[in-house]
């Protein structure tokens, strides 16, 4: 292949370092006014954080849809509809039958005790509707009625109704409590995952540094840096709504990218050590060099979780603001509280170290990642192409891939919410527990005829089983119409069903009538948000990808580089979207994550996750283009640049790597299955990128593009701003042989 016309200026000398270069000499000659300063910064945004926090809170809102509106005038004009519910299961043992007296007492007793519970404002007796007693008679169930949301209930008020229904089943009758009330109170507790994460990051750590210094080190900021975060989230909660499951997810992008970002500092301050600097020079080095490339990379998973924002689903948007908001804590704690710590440290990096190998040396023979450079280069094609197909194998799945919900039925078979829903499909058919509502409003008081014949007309639509009669509020004007479909939630002929209602049927009542009506509830949501999602994808892909591309392309001087990164990152994503949908929902190895049922990936996971993985698979492509370009800058070939930027980092990407897959997969134990899903599919995308694409794809194709990698034509050159990625200080790296290649 041909030298292309115009490529990246190597510069003779190394560009100034500018703002960076002087705040890391700074931060090495005074670390002890720096700690000070970032422990009084810390103390002073705690307690504001106090001051101000927020509330998290699990409103779920898609503004502008019909289920939005439906929600909407429910609280408005029917508060006690508004509230979220529980719903109290009763079945029978033997042939006794939920109308036996004995059987109607004790459920009168239970439901006359639930009423008197703290924020119940309503029941609805098994007895009060027909339709709630099944057709066998051995199963019925209770409607409880909340004043609020779940997030709103505090725990101990919930944990009242569990022990009231616990100990009224037994002795014939079998009593279980579901619902989304008591869904919130069998959360699992914050803590238990990180904990888990923070265990094997420790142990990956130690492996990697030998040295009980050089591990804590990274730990240690890492949670300051997730504490950090932490506090402007609940700011954060003043503003907006951030649900009670951020933490989780705050959790897993927060320690990962907290303990790489510091391994990268630590990993370049001990190269520096090793290279015979000082401790306050191998500080500068450090942060002059691996602080550059945390910035940029940070850089690029903060623009990609603020693009969630694109999508218009306030919980997805307020998700990615709280991730974005701990990830830019991880940079400031990389570049200010670790490199004063390492000043300070010195050489004490390596005390009570247990490595053959100490900080001052480096290691003998050849390097795993100059060895496995010179395999690549030698057949740079073969590798390529044997990359790109195992990563599209891995991708096929994707063509069977069903959105959906996980709910209640993908619970573990122990909790509450889960035995209640299979006794309510036993006992009503799949359909119950997909069961949606429709809101009627008028601008005065509703017609009871339009009324029966809407009710009526609903109820001979083919693939509805039950409906209501419409319950109004006590001004008249508002009334409330609860549909069971025949199929579940995330089945498509529920799906169908709520189009044809909102698009047929209800309109060949009402209209041409100033009587509206809205369809609501689980499945209508989950349309809505396809279709929201179906509208804003190209929207996000611009912003995030886009957005990507112009940084890259300004820090690496290359749009070849910078499409090329976006080409991997997507290919990289796809083939763990693969392996994600054939797990979860085919069901492919689920016993070995404790999933005992398939399910649906949740409808928002794809492009949620692809924000994430597209910023966090970034992080590698920087840590590892940054150190190439820096050989290259600094008068190596391509080839050469190619080798030693894998040489260097190859063992430190990969420990950076296990760590971020295993506080990610520490999420897989957790019960919540949104929660399973998002570990699962973050721990599987790091482990794909890290391993297939940054240590094999990219040196193989970039070898094969040989100098077309530094392509950047003069005019753009001139107009793109020059960002330094690389520092001032000149690498040194094991001697790197030149490479024998095909010419491309």
């Amino acid at each position: 292949m041909s030298k292309p016309g115009n490529y990246s200026t190597r510069p003779t000398e190394p560009a100034s370092s500018g703002a960076l270069a002087t705040w890391a000499r700074w931060v090495a000659y005074h670390s002890w006014r720096v700690l000070g300063g970032s422990f009084l910064a810390i103390v002073i945004f705690v307690a504001i954080a106090i001051a101000a926090a927020g509330e998290f809170s699990d409103a779920f809102t898609i503004p502008g849809v019909e289920s939005q509106r439906a929600f909407d005038l429910l609280r408005e004009r029917f508060p006690q509809q508004s509230g979220d519910s529980a719903t109290i299961v009763f079945q029978t043992e033997g042939d006794a039958l939920i109308t036996d007296a004995e059987i109607k007492t004790r459920i009168a007793v239970l439901l006359t005790e639930i009423t008197a519970l703290p924020r119940v404002v309503g029941i609805t007796s098994p007895f009060d509707a027909t339709y709630q007693i099944s057709e066998d008679g051995r199963t019925a169930y209770a409607t409880v009625n909340y004043d609020a949301p779940s997030g709103e209930v505090k725990l101990a008020e919930i944990d009242l109704l569990i022990d009231a229904t616990v100990a009224a089943s037994g002795s014939g009758l079998i009593v279980e409590p579901g619902g989304q009330i008591v869904a919130q109170a069998e959360q699992e507790p914050p803590g238990q995952s990180e904990l888990i994460g923070l265990a094997a990051a420790a142990i990956i750590l130690f492996i990697a540094f030998g040295s009980v210094v050089a591990m804590g080190l990274p730990l240690l900021t890492a949670i300051v840096g997730l504490a950090i975060g932490f506090m402007g989230v609940l700011i954060a909660a003043r503003f907006i709504d951030i649900a009670t499951f951020t933490p989780a997810f705050a959790s897993m992008i927060g320690i990962g990218v907290g303990i790489d970002y510091a391994l990268f500092v630590v990993t370049r301050f001990r190269e520096g050590l090793a290279d015979g600097l000082e401790p306050r020079e191998a500080t500068i080095r450090a942060l002059d060099t691996a602080g550059r490339a945390v910035i940029f990379a940070g850089g690029v998973v903060v623009i990609s979780m603020l693009g969630l924002i694109a999508i218009g689903i306030p919980f997805v948007s307020a998700i990615g603001i709280a991730a974005a908001i701990v990830v830019a804590a991880a940079i400031v704690v990389a570049i200010t509280i670790l490199p004063a710590m390492l000043s300070l440290i010195g050489r004490r990096i390596d005390k009570w170290s247990f490595h053959l190998r100490k900080a001052g040396t480096r290691e003998q023979g050849a390097p795993f990642g100059l060895r496995l450079a010179k395999a690549i280069q030698r057949a740079p094609l073969a590798y390529a192409l044997v990359s790109t197909a195992f990563l599209v194998l891995l991708a096929i799945p994707l063509v069977d891939i069903k959105l959906g919900f996980p709910d209640a039925g993908a619970n573990p078979k122990s909790m509450h919410t889960r035995q209640a829903y299979d006794l309510l499909t036993e006992g009503f058919g799949p359909g119950f527990n997909a069961g949606f509502l429709i809101a009627v409003e008028g601008d005065g008081a509703l017609d009871p005829a339009q009324l029966t014949a809407l009710t009526s007309a609903v109820g001979q639509v083919p693939g509805v089983v039950q409906v209501t009669d419409a319950v109004l509020n006590d001004a008249g004007d508002t009334a409330v119409i609860t549909v069971v479909p025949s199929t579940g939630a995330n089945d498509d002929a529920t799906h169908d069903l709520v189009k044809t209602l909102r698009s047929e049927t209800i309109p060949s009542v009402l209209g041409g009538t100033t009587t509206r009506a809205y369809v609501g509830g689980v499945a209508a949501i989950f349309i809505d948000m396809s279709d929201r999602l179906l509208k804003r994808t190209p929207i996000v892909f611009v912003v995030v990808i886009g957005l990507s591309f112009l940084l890259l392309t300004a820090v690496f001087r290359s749009p070849v580089i910078a499409l090329k990164a976006a080409l991997m990152n997507l290919l990289s994503i796809a083939a763990s979207f693969g392996v994600t949908l054939a797990v979860f929902q085919w069901g492919w190895g689920k016993s070995l994550i404790g999933l005992e049922e398939t399910q649906p990936i949740a409808a928002f996971m794809p492009m949620f996750l692809f924000a994430i993985l597209f910023g966090l698979s970034m992080d590698y492509e920087v840590f590892l283009l940054s150190r190439i370009r820096e050989a290259w800058v600094h008068g190596r070939t391509t080839s050469e640049a190619v080798a030693e930027g894998l040489t260097v980092t190859a063992r430190v990407i990969t420990a950076a790597a296990a760590i971020m897959v295993c506080v990610f997969f520490s999420f897989v134990l957790v019960n919540d299955p949104i929660t399973k899903q998002f570990g699962f599919g973050l721990g599987i995308a790091i482990l794909i990128d890290a391993t297939i694409v940054r240590l094999v794809l990219v040196p193989a194709t970039m070898e094969l593009l040989g100098d077309w990698n530094w392509w950047f034509p003069s005019w753009l050159d001139r107009r793109v701003p020059h960002m330094n990625i690389e520092g001032t200080t000149k690498p040194s790296a094991p001697e790197i042989e030149p490479i024998m290649q095909p010419a491309v």
